[in-house]
């Protein structure tokens, strides 16, 4: 039976079109690079939260003006 290798393929980021080795960072460097894809994270998900919003708010605009054409008044 053959061996397998296991080894682990080293941590890399790209920043710049130029690979870095993790391991390469100073401590300073990967806390900064912690704080970007942190910051990435929560990026991408205030921009999921404003597209469910966005829909949400049209499809009530929406039943509101059906509401309005149907010449339901509203109450006080």
């Amino acid at each position: 039976m053959a061996k397998k290798e296991n080894k682990a393929k080293e941590q890399t980021i790209t920043i710049d079109d130029k690979e870095y080795k993790v391991s390469d960072l100073t401590q300073e460097q990967v806390g900064l690079v912690n704080h970007v894809q942190d910051l990435s994270n929560k990026e991408n998900s205030m921009s999921f939260n404003l597209t469910q919003v966005q829909g949400g708010r049209n499809h009530f605009m929406g039943l509101l003006k059906d509401s309005l054409k149907n010449g339901k008044e509203p109450s006080n």
